[in-house]
């Protein structure tokens, strides 16, 4: 049978690279797009891929990406939406407005002109499935003024894509990371995250890249054949565990006492 094919969107590093990385070993044809076209291409060359370059903010360029893969690769099964704006932390009132019209363009409206363009393609040839990525901070309260609201949207339009394509044979979900270990997270300066985050997690650790890229590729393969408009947390139990601290913390391991 013919290896299916999926499209990452931001798919040159951190856990859009682990996807790529996780599903060409398991016999997918993945097509790696990045803003960082040369970071595309590289990541492609190591693991037998094609690369892209890729601004999600332009409407007119995710139509042309669409078209030139399909010509070149035929039709695509899968679309992985990992593309993201990051933020530093602000108080309300002191948020560069430059910045957070940034967050929201790549975050929300670019996460909407790739679902929009792949989908409706998907919904015409009746087949395919989309994980887009959200994360953790958009089930709560943070100091992610723009960040937060940005996910927090994304998993409200995959439910709604959801129901508007499931009869035409689409499935849409997303994924809401916790505290990855991706390199922009490792390379954070101290003081940017509380000194016991791993304390705050039901698991007592953070996620790895690859823990994230195997949730995203059971839900962009058959195996979730029944799964849409749903968000998975893959964030080692930090919503579960996020109020223990008014009570002491996670209690530790039973083999430790």
């Amino acid at each position: 049978m013919e290896s299916k094919l999926v499209v990452v969107i931001g798919g040159a590093n951190g856990i859009g690279e682990a996807c790529c990385r996780l599903m060409s070993e398991r016999d997918w044809r993945v097509v790696v797009v990045d803003l960082d076209e040369s970071a595309a291409e590289s990541l492609a060359a190591k693991i037998g891929a094609t690369s892209y370059g890729l601004d999600v903010r332009d409407l007119n360029e995710v139509e042309k990406l669409a078209s030139n893969i399909e010509s070149a690769a035929g039709p695509i099964s899968s679309l992985v939406v990992s593309a993201a704006a990051f933020q530093d932390r602000f108080a309300p009132d002191q948020f560069p407005m430059e910045l957070w019209r940034k967050i929201i363009q790549v975050n929300l409206e670019g996460t909407f002109n790739v679902n929009r363009v792949f989908g409706s393609r998907m919904a015409r040839i009746g087949k395919g499935s989309i994980v887009n990525v959200a994360s953790t901070v958009a089930h709560g309260s943070s100091p992610q003024h723009a960040y937060g609201p940005s996910k927090a949207a994304i998993i409200n339009l995959t439910r709604s894509l959801a129901s508007q394509w499931g009869r035409s044979g689409v499935r849409v979900n997303s994924v809401s990371p916790g505290a990855t270990l991706v390199s922009r997270v490792l390379e954070r300066p101290p003081g940017r995250y509380s000194d016991d985050v791993d304390a705050q997690m039901a698991l007592g650790r953070r996620v790895q890249p690859n823990e994230v890229a195997e949730g995203i590729e059971f839900l962009a393969s058959d195996k979730a054949s029944a799964i849409t408009g749903t968000d998975l947390l893959i964030d080692a139990g930090w919503l579960a565990a996020s109020t223990w601290g008014l009570y002491g913390g996670v209690p530790g391991s039973v083999a430790e006492e």
